[in-house]
């Protein structure tokens, strides 16, 4: 009977290392996707010159940007 329990139990272990191995892989596959291609880089520096901002519109972009996660 405890001979059984070992097995089942190294058997558990190994379908528990199968599905690590598997979310590991489907991890490295989104990662890949969502990886920057080598694409040129466009750089923002500047584009806001000469505007003036104040506080409450960056308060409201703020409210804009992150109403959905409650910062």
């Amino acid at each position: 009977m405890k001979h059984m329990a070992i097995e089942n139990t190294a058997e558990m272990l190994h379908k528990i290392e199968a599905i690590e191995k598997e979310l590991k892989d489907l991890k490295f596959s989104v990662l890949k996707k969502f990886a920057p291609s080598g694409k040129k880089v466009i750089k923002l520096k500047g584009i806001l010159k000469g505007i003036k901002l104040t506080e409450e519109e960056i308060i409201s972009a703020k409210k804009s940007l992150y109403s959905k996660i409650g910062i």
